[in-house]
């Protein structure tokens, strides 16, 4: 199975059961974040930051799951874009 096929798979089954919608996860760490850095830390931000965390997992040694989660962080990172429109269009 392909890393992006695992992703969506992950993302969209076993994430979503656990987890629900990414965006309100996203904002209460966005949240926290503000809180530790004293600079205002967006839902897309965290998620931006948690792929930039994976890339230098991956550049300290190749495993598949880095590659799977970087998948699935953009898919999350869309997934906050969306509902994002959607809250704005509202």
């Amino acid at each position: 199975m392909s890393a992006l096929d695992e992703a969506k798979r992950i993302v969209y089954n076993d994430r979503q059961a656990m987890y629900g919608d990414p965006l309100p996860s996203a904002r209460r760490t966005a949240m926290m974040w503000s809180a530790v850095l004293g600079i205002e830390v967006t839902p897309q931000q965290v998620i931006m930051c948690m792929i930039m965390m994976k890339v230098s997992r991956e550049i300290g040694g190749h495993h598949h799951d880095h590659i799977v989660d970087i998948a699935g962080y953009a898919e999350n990172l869309h997934l906050i874009e969306e509902a994002l429109a959607k809250e704005r269009d509202a």
